[in-house]
This record gives C-alpha cells, sequence and structure tokens, in this order.
C-alpha cells in the first residue's frame, strides 16, 4: 500500500463526523478503517491509531438481534472525545 495516501487525522475525524451524521454508514467506515488498520507497514500516532480502531469495529453488533454494541450516544462521544484530543495536542508544545 502507498503510504503517501495515509489518512491524516483530519481525515479519520471526518469519517467519524460522517457516521455521526448519517452520511456514511457503519459499515462503510468500519471497511475504510479496516484497511488502515491492518497494514503493518504503516506507522500512527497515538490519537489517530486511537480514533482508527473505533471506526474498525463501529458496525460490531450487540447480538443476533441486537442493534449495535457501540449506540449513537457513544459514537458522538467518541468524537468530542477525539476532538479533545486534538485540541490538547495543539496545545502542547513539540520538543
Amino acid at each position: 500500500m502507498d503510504n503517501s495516501q495515509q489518512p491524516n487525522l483530519d481525515e479519520i475525524e471526518a469519517w467519524l463526523l460522517a457516521v455521526v451524521d448519517g452520511r456514511e454508514t457503519r459499515n462503510s467506515a468500519d471497511r475504510w478503517a479496516h484497511r488502515w488498520v491492518t497494514d503493518d507497514e504503516l506507522c500512527w500516532g497515538d490519537v489517530e491509531w486511537w480514533a482508527l480502531n473505533l471506526l474498525y469495529g463501529v458496525d460490531l453488533p450487540a447480538g443476533p438481534d441486537a442493534g449495535f454494541l457501540h449506540d449513537e450516544f457513544q459514537v458522538r462521544q467518541w468524537l468530542t472525545e477525539l476532538q479533545a484530543r486534538r485540541a490538547a495536542r495543539r496545545a502542547t508544545p513539540s520538543v
């Protein structure tokens, strides 16, 4: 896989937001994240890796006849947490 196409945090956040807004399905977000999470040749920052792993699994069922393991409220919380982690990272000076 061409590492120059590796998504940045903006793109990862955009996918999570698209799921929250209903512009992308959970299944499509899971498939998109799968291709990045399973590529062992890529190197990720902590926040990117955390967020990708949320998307990779966002479509897990709670059971055979149940909804999703992670409800809409929890997915919205992930987005809020991602935005907070990004803000904290921007506020922390580089060494």
